[in-house]
Parts: C-alpha cells; sequence; structure tokens
C-alpha cells in the first residue's frame, strides 16, 4: 500500500515495470526526462550516480533497473521530495535509492567533492529576467524557471560532484546549446555525446540530450536525431520501445 495526498494518482513506469506517485496540479514528469534516463551512461555493476533537480525521483526510478550502483536524488522542493521518497518506498527501491531534500548548490559541501561516477540532470529550462511573467502554481514555477539554479549552477555543480573521467548528462533546449557548451568547457566538462531530438520528421528540434566527461579530451560525436512522433500521432517505434520496453 501507499499513502497519497490529495489528488495524487500512483502511475505505471511500464518499461521497467514500477510505479510512481504523480500530481496534476503539482508535478508529472515529462519525456524528457524518460529520454534522459535512456540516453545517460550508466555502470552496470557497481559505482554511485546522482540526479539533481531530482524531482518526483523519476530518473532514479528509471535507471534503477539498468544499474547495481548506489543512486542518489535531490530536490529542493519539500512536496516533490515527500512523493519521490513515498515512490522510491512503495517500489522497495530505498536499499538502492537515497532522496535528499536540499539545494543542490549545497551538494558537493555535504557530499564530497570527485565521489559521483555519474551526474544527471533535468533543470529549469526558462532563465528569469526583469520580463518574466510567472502566473503558474509555485510547484510548476519552481520545475521550470531558473529561481533557485541557473544553468551555469547546474553545470558547475555537477563539474564539482562528478570524479575525473566522470560523466553528465543533460537535458534541455536547443536555443541554450551554445550557453550549455560554453558552461561545461569552462568547468571542464568536455562534451563528448549531443542528440537533437525533434517532435516529427520536418520538424525543428525541441530539445537537445547532451553528456560530457570530466577532464575529457575535446571529441564531440553528433548522434543520429530522435523523433518522438510519427505524422499520424502516434510514437516512433524508437520511443515506444523508451516508454514501454520489448513487451
Amino acid at each position: 500500500m501507499v499513502f497519497l495526498r490529495e489528488d495524487e494518482r500512483l502511475d505505471y513506469l511500464l518499461a521497467e515495470d514500477l510505479r510512481i506517485i504523480q500530481s496534476p496540479s503539482v508535478f508529472a514528469f515529462s519525456l524528457d526526462a524518460v529520454l534522459l534516463a535512456k540516453f545517460a551512461y550508466l555502470p552496470i555493476q557497481k559505482g554511485n550516480i546522482i540526479d539533481l533537480c531530482t524531482g518526483n525521483g523519476v530518473i532514479p526510478l528509471l535507471i534503477s533497473t539498468r544499474t547495481k550502483a548506489n543512486i542518489t536524488g535531490v530536490e529542493i522542493q519539500e512536496r516533490l521530495y515527500d512523493m519521490a521518497k513515498r515512490s522510491i518506498e512503495y517500489n522497495k527501491l530505498d536499499h538502492k535509492i537515497q532522496i535528499i531534500h536540499g539545494d543542490l548548490k549545497e551538494m558537493p559541501g555535504k557530499l564530497g567533492y570527485n565521489q559521483f561516477d555519474v551526474v544527471t540532470c533535468n533543470p529549469p529550462y526558462f532563465p528569469v529576467t526583469e520580463r518574466t511573467i510567472i502566473n503558474e502554481s509555485e510547484y510548476f514555477a519552481i520545475a521550470r524557471h531558473e529561481l533557485y539554479c541557473t544553468l551555469e549552477d547546474v553545470v558547475k555543480v555537477s563539474s564539482q560532484l562528478v570524479k575525473p573521467g566522470g560523466k553528465a548528462a543533460f537535458v534541455h533546449r536547443p536555443d541554450r546549446l551554445l550557453e550549455i557548451l560554453e558552461w561545461m568547457k569552462k568547468y571542464k566538462l568536455e562534451p563528448k555525446r549531443l542528440q537533437f531530438v525533434y517532435p516529427k520528421s520536418g520538424k525543428e528540434a525541441n530539445t537537445i540530450l547532451i553528456e560530457g566527461i570530466k577532464d575529457g579530451k575535446p571529441s564531440l560525436k553528433i548522434l543520429p536525431p530522435l523523433f518522438v512522433y510519427q505524422n499520424n500521432g502516434d510514437y516512433t517505434e524508437e520511443v515506444k520501445k523508451i516508454l514501454y520496453g520489448d513487451k
């Protein structure tokens, strides 16, 4: 049994045969998180992985079936942290996944520098400027806008947490690609793999997946494009496999 609050529901992560707590008014994960979980390099047998801006814990849950490594999720919003923690407990994965309630900028000091083999992050996409109008719920605003952490914060902290030779993977928007590359270069996360995600054939890319290696040598690979939908509106076979597995 699992305790559900207010309008929370228990959804399936079909490919992984797990369940996750979601809420339409608080937080529900997007396809971006699923794509990042599939894209990121994972040590199979052992190691330490940390997911920043973990939300309701979707990425730790998704990657838990692909690795025996220890997984840590960090979330600043207490309500989302609570959702993640209950989901981990419901799936009986609290021996493998730890969820921390806190500010990602404090994690190097709390958890130690150069301690993780892999860092993943699906950060807020939108910078806050004088012209920014935020008229949505506090939960969504914090998840979508850089109210508590900037893109530079995310890349800097990822570099501080990951071991030399370790990998950091991010999902973001194409219009911020050059900025991401600049921050990754500055903080010695050498970009190594980049993939553009398109809504469907003939449309502009609306998502990027990028991975860097701490203190790596320059050598960037552009992976084949990923298309989410077919022209008839159905998911492509590649995305179906990511979402539903080989069932």
